[in-house]
């Protein structure tokens, strides 16, 4: 609660916190935007493949001439975590190979680190979160994104002595969408193609938010963050408002969805049938608690907290998150107090790849959000062998694959030099060892 106030005596004493940014993409743009208004913050450096277009965002967002000349643009993002004038390294290329390279980067220049990059917490997280650790730094989750704040939650719910049933955020989610593709992806938002351009819209990267690869990348960063199980047969995105979230999202046995109690779960802003949920929560995060005892659920009905059935099983959400704008919040954290805003523990769940339509051999992979596959969240133990959707870019396929089955790790043929892949493969076996 004092981050403000400690950032501000940092700058005070001319010991601002200095970050760094890699990639100036629209996360970026929203943390640059806040930056101006931080007493004790500054981007020292920013890296992007196009450092002209990173100074436009700068400007676009309402820095001045003076913040922009102060500020170092550069290329290379590995040359930025190794600057002596950052303190803090945000990752936020969405890139997850990239992004690992970058992470390992800053954390052997001794950086703190914020991964933006969820695509590379779910590949390698626990294993940078012990790398930063063993350096003396702090590896953390992107407050403002969803992970970092459902994490957040979880931590409150626990401290305050309350079981936690489920915990997860809210989507826009019907069954048709794990077929969408880039080129069909604008109606789905209420625009053309000319006006998301016109925006500066990816449509690959709008298109993970639909067709359900990101909902499975950020409820498994949950999952490993938080020591909560993946759903067996992946997300269900059961149609749900914030009045009834303590009744859907409670173990099957008592009447609910879930396949037991600890789960992660996205719930949906519309009904099957495609009409709108009730008070949806398509832009929230939420945890369900269940009350210890039979005196904390009574302490529930007595201050009004909304329950199911039982009365024992009652949810706290937020509504909104504002994704970059909060970012500070980690970087700060990182920073003054050496605290993550969420990382990564243990491998839980793994997000495997899975054919949009029949693919043959020798294409060409695309990844998350393209026209090739779609991301299914999976508890790692059923999963180990399959390829991870962050694995699934811009590599050959070795055999033909019918549409909707999941393609396994020897499907494909990496790159000799690319060390992901082994690191990723190290992770899932140690995991599933334990």
């Amino acid at each position: 609660m004092n981050l403000a106030r400690l950032a501000a005596e940092a700058g005070a004493r001319g010991a601002p916190v200095r970050a760094g940014l890699i990639g100036a993409g629209k996360f970026g743009a929203m943390f640059l935007a806040q930056v101006p208004g931080i007493a004790g913050l500054e981007v020292t450096a920013i890296a992007d493949l196009d450092p002209d277009r990173a100074r436009a965002t700068c400007r676009g967002t309402g820095w001045t001439e003076a913040a922009v000349s102060r500020t170092d643009f550069v290329a290379d993002g590995a040359a930025l975590a190794a600057r002596d004038d950052v303190d803090v390294v945000i990752e936020a290329t969405g890139h997850p190979r990239a992004g690992i390279a970058h992470a390992r980067a800053a954390i052997g220049a001794g950086k703190h680190v914020v991964m933006v990059n969820v695509e590379a917490d779910v590949l390698a997280g626990p294993a940078l979160a012990r790398e930063a650790a063993a350096a003396g730094v702090v590896c953390s989750m992107a407050y403002g994104d969803q992970p970092a704040l459902v994490a957040e939650l979880v931590d409150w719910a626990r401290a305050a002595g309350f079981h936690v049933a489920a915990a997860g955020k809210g989507t826009k989610y019907l069954p048709a969408y794990h077929a969408v593709t880039p080129d069909d992806v604008w109606p789905h938002y209420g625009l053309t193609a000319h006006e998301a351009a016109a925006a500066g819209m990816n449509p690959q990267m709008f298109n993970s938010f639909l067709d359900g690869t990101k909902s499975a990348i950020e409820m498994v960063a949950i999952a490993n963050a938080c020591a909560l199980d993946v759903p067996d047969g992946g997300l269900g995105f059961p149609p749900c408002g914030v009045d009834d979230l303590a009744h859907v999202l409670r173990p099957r046995d008592l009447g609910g969805q879930l396949d037991r109690r600890g789960m992660v779960e996205t719930v949906s802003s519309l009904e099957r049938d495609g009409r709108p949920v009730f008070r949806d929560l398509r832009w929230g995060v939420y945890v369900v608690l269940e009350a210890p005892t039979a005196y904390a659920a009574a302490c529930f009905r007595q201050y009004g907290l909304p329950t199911d059935s039982t009365g024992r099983f009652a949810a706290m959400y937020k509504p909104f998150h504002l994704i970059g704008m909060e970012l500070s919040i980690s970087v700060l954290s990182a920073a003054l107090r050496r605290e993550p805003t969420g990382c990564a523990t243990q491998m839980r769940g793994t997000v495997v790849a899975v054919a949009k339509r029949a693919l043959k051999a020798g294409e060409i992979l695309d990844g998350e959000g393209g026209f090739t596959v779609w991301g299914k969240a999976q508890p790692l133990a059923r999963a180990a062998d399959a390829l991870p959707i962050g694995l699934a870019q811009g590599v050959p396929l070795l055999r033909d694959i019918p549409q909707g089955a999941v393609l396994g790790l020897d499907d494909v043929r990496f790159a000799k030099d690319d060390p992901v892949p082994a690191l990723y493969r190290a992770e899932v076996a140690a995991a599933t060892r334990g």
